[in-house]
């Protein structure tokens, strides 16, 4: 090797080092050897000196070292695994709460534009959850666990002056239009219903008053006023029911959009002026009598202060890998506001429901299983269901 050079490990071989030394030595000694008079025998024990003091070889890791750099990397790539895999964990759980998170805020703002151009007046008919004339729950509010006569999620339809849906064609639209929403509860139909379990939005285009609308049953109607309601106009059957037995002819309708694919629940309830959280829209302590808002007091909606509603949403993936049977199941685990008979909570302050469903969803994911009938529910897929709760101000009257 040439002098100058170094070892693989970037220190310089000792032996190379010696070598140079040794062939700058030989040939000066050479040089020397052919002057007269040199001692050729003194040249010889010289480098025989030289030889014997040389040092050894090149320095390099010893086995203990390489175990230790071995070790080292391990942990260090062990590490490194741990962190690549909690955050695929972590990105995988906020793409699917992104999912629902944008679903619901788009659900919310859609309902905050009806409900801020509601009609609120004591004149007109709403169809929303009472103690009398809504077919939604019995007796005015939810069964709890039991699906015989009983819907799961909430209705509700009322008049907003927003745009609806014309179908016709007609040039008489009025700014006004019937608005509903309800969960498709098509129980017959669960495996075929694409809009099964999701939450759908009527806007139903109404005429003006004293337009002609000819004289069938589905033609278009202007709105209505008391005594007459909405469940008195057969084409608008669909706004207050929701495929209960006997009316599943009469629950169809092309003006419903599914704007919540993943929302499979929905409840409401109000909040009063005094402060009071109930399930009917007044103050039954200081009007026990009263059976609707129009009976037998017309009241309307004068001691609402806002209509507080919660939704269940789930994203797409998780409901994939649930069965419509075991999801309508779920649905009916997460007890109503307040019930007549059944599971419903009773609660009488505000988040008491979301508390009650989130418990349920625990329950679920903990087990794999529905409380009300022992239905599979994978615990990942329950993972993805998120609840949101949003209070809209009436401001009425």
């Amino acid at each position: 090797m040439i002098a100058g050079s170094y070892s693989t490990n970037g220190r310089r071989c000792s032996h190379d080092v010696a070598r140079s030394r040794h062939l700058r030595t030989v040939t000066s000694d050479a040089s020397a050897a052919r002057e007269p008079g040199y001692n050729i025998h003194k040249f010889a024990g010289k480098k025989s000196i030289e030889a014997a003091n040389a040092k050894p070889g090149c320095e390099a890791f010893t086995l203990a070292e390489l175990l230790v750099s071995v070790f080292v990397l391990g942990i260090i790539v062990f590490m490194v695994a741990q962190l690549m895999t909690s955050a695929t964990a972590i990105t995988r759980t906020g793409h699917k709460y992104v999912g629902t998170d944008t679903q619901a805020r788009a659900v919310f703002d859609r309902m905050a534009l009806d409900f801020a151009q509601m009609l609120k007046r004591s004149d007109v008919d709403y169809y929303l959850k009472q103690k009398a004339g809504y077919n939604g729950h019995g007796n005015g509010h939810g069964w709890g666990h039991t699906r015989t006569t009983d819907l799961g999620s909430d209705q509700i339809a009322f008049f907003s002056q927003v745009p609806g849906y014309n179908s016709t064609g007609s040039s008489f639209q009025s700014p006004i239009s019937l608005v509903a929403y309800r969960v498709n509860q098509d129980d017959a139909n669960a495996s075929t219903d694409p809009a099964y379990l999701k939450l759908q939005r009527m806007g139903k285009t109404l005429l003006w008053n004293g337009v002609f609308n000819g004289t069938s049953t589905n033609a278009i109607f202007p709105i209505v006023f008391l005594p007459q309601t909405i469940a008195s106009i057969s084409a608008w059957s669909p706004a207050i029911n929701n495929f209960q037995t006997g009316n599943v002819s009469i629950s169809q309708d092309q003006d419903y959009e599914t704007i919540g694919p993943g929302v499979f629940r929905l409840e409401y309830y109000y909040l009063l002026k005094n402060g009071y959280v109930t399930d009917w829209p007044w103050d039954r302590r200081d009007m026990p009598d009263q059976q609707t808002i129009t009976n037998p007091i017309n009241i309307g909606l004068t001691q609402v202060e806002a209509i507080a509603v919660t939704i269940a949403a789930i994203d797409q993936a998780g409901r994939a890998l649930i069965t419509p049977v075991s999801l309508a199941d779920l649905a009916v685990d997460m007890a109503d506001f307040k019930s007549a008979r059944g599971r419903g909570i009773g609660a009488q302050k505000i988040g008491d429901l979301e508390v009650q469903w989130k418990s349920a969803i625990e329950a679920v994911i903990s087990t794999g299983l529905t409380n009300t009938s022992g239905l599979p529910v994978p615990p990942e897929a329950a993972k993805g269901i998120r609840i949101y709760n949003r209070y809209f101000d009436l401001k009425t009257f």
